[in-house]
């Protein structure tokens, strides 16, 4: 009887800890912080305001940096949006990520998209227990059923499925998950109906308030399309900048189905993706959940637009399409309240591939695949010291023929099609005005060395001229 009774109170006790032990895991889970990841599209290092920019005002970005950290070198994966969103989703560079080029600009011509085997940085935090979410540009399913959202870790997708879809901004449909959402009013040619990134910022919202309630940590990537061509938005975002005296820009419809002005449009664009990121801001406040927030901003790669107006390349050399600074070199603003000191400023160099080991040590996880190119920014963001990379690098092959450039530490090469290498210092030139060839062989040599050991051979990306 003794024993019976003894074994009845050891089981009860077992039970008593065990459920003990279930609350404190799932109160842990609670507290795990939620992670936002903005992403402007074509959004220059210069169209932001903590980066100097006077004509267009962005008081809910700048907030971002103000009571956040700014990121002075921070790089995007590529200078165009394909391969940018690959190396983000991947943790890997261009030299090893899946997707290393725009649809179709491939050896073969055919597309390349993302498989089962790749390990994306949503699947990642699914593991640690997070709900995750797109919404807006996934421009990654451009064939196969494996390339879809749901199908690489999202649990939910609301927005363009395909890169050439988000050129229009009025478009005939958007999907949610894998159904398609016609909207019927909508004239893509006329620009009228329903501006298709309103339609993304508040299911962003909706989606906030209900991973709130339901008091998940949630991982958020909304890419917003803004500014990318075409040059549309609708006519109460250019009020502000009406009657300035401003320069006109003409623009013409032709594949883009451009407003008539460009530079009230392209301002009218930015501010209005301003408003809503503090509409975002004002939401996680409201919910309580602010302070266990982490949200990041930043472009996918340098601007396309501006001819001077704007500065929107700030001091760079080079725009999309270009491994100059101006097409890789991108804004970054980081803001996680109970976490990062308000004001401060890093020149820690990182880039698109961290993002996923950085939000692995934020879920306190070890990234699955052993071979990605990043390297967690977490001591950074919380102005620490922090590893650095032995080195950046970067390809792309567009018409012109591939271009390459590698970054370590000051120094950087970029290397074009049938064009001699080029070698600059960044510290001191950040503009790479003075190519530095023929006054450092010796640094030319080993970083072009370095240059041909940073990539993997795929058949599908040679560094060939490709024609089409």
């Amino acid at each position: 009887m003794f024993y019976k009774s003894l074994l009845t109170l050891a089981t009860g006790l077992l039970v008593t800890a065990s459920a003990c032990l279930k609350q404190v895991n799932t109160g842990s889970a609670k507290t795990k912080p939620n992670i936002i990841y903005i992403m402007a599209d074509d959004l220059g290092y210069g169209d932001v305001g903590f980066n100097g920019q006077e004509k267009i005002k962005t008081p809910n970005i700048d907030k971002i940096a103000r009571e956040g950290i700014v990121f002075t070198n921070h790089y995007s994966g590529s200078p165009v949006c394909g391969p940018s969103r690959s190396c983000l989703l991947t943790g890997k560079d261009t030299g090893h990520t899946r997707v290393r080029g725009n649809p179709n600009w491939t050896t073969s011509g055919k597309d390349v998209v993302l498989l089962d085997e790749d390990v994306t940085v949503a699947e990642e935090l699914k593991r640690a227990g997070y709900s995750t979410a797109i919404f807006g540009k996934w421009g990654m399913d451009e064939a196969g059923t494996s390339a879809q959202a749901n199908k690489q870790g999202f649990d939910h997708f609301f927005g363009y499925r395909r890169h050439g879809a988000a050129h229009h901004y009025y478009p005939l449909r958007l999907w949610r998950n894998t159904e398609e959402v016609k909207l019927e009013n909508n004239i893509p040619e006329e620009t009228t109906g329903q501006f298709s990134h309103d339609l993304i910022a508040s299911e962003a919202l909706q989606y906030v308030d209900n991973q709130a309630a339901e008091g998940n940590p949630f991982f958020l990537y909304l890419a917003f399309t803004i500014p990318h061509y075409e040059l549309t938005v609708p006519e109460d975002s250019k009020e502000p900048f009406l009657n300035l005296g401003w320069e006109e820009r003409p623009m013409k419809k032709g594949h883009y189905y451009n407003d008539p002005e460009g530079n009230t449009t392209y301002a009218g664009m930015i501010a209005r993706m301003d408003k809503d990121i503090g509409l975002l801001m004002q939401k996680l406040k409201r919910l309580g959940i602010d302070d266990n927030t982490l949200i990041i901003f930043t472009s996918d790669n340098g601007h396309e637009y501006d001819n001077g107006f704007f500065d929107s390349n700030w001091k760079f050399k080079g725009r999309k399409r270009d491994t100059y600074e101006g097409g890789i070199h991108v804004p970054f603003a980081a803001r996680w309240p109970s976490q990062i000191k308000p004001g401060s400023t890093t020149d820690h160099i990182s880039a698109f591939w961290d993002f996923l080991p950085t939000a692995c040590e934020i879920a306190g996880l070890t990234p699955t695949d052993p071979e990605v190119n990043g390297l967690s920014y977490v001591n950074a963001l919380k102005g620490k010291k922090q590893q650095s990379h032995k080195y950046l690098y970067w390809e792309f092959n567009e018409a012109k023929g591939p271009r390459q450039a590698l970054r370590q530490g000051d120094w950087k090469i970029v290397k074009y099609y049938q064009q001699p290498i080029e070698l600059y210092n960044l510290k001191e030139d950040i503009s790479e005005e003075n190519d530095l060839a023929l006054v450092y062989p010796d640094k030319l040599k080993e970083l072009d060395e370095l240059l041909s050991t940073a990539r993997t051979d795929d058949p599908n990306y040679e560094l060939i001229k490709i024609k089409k």
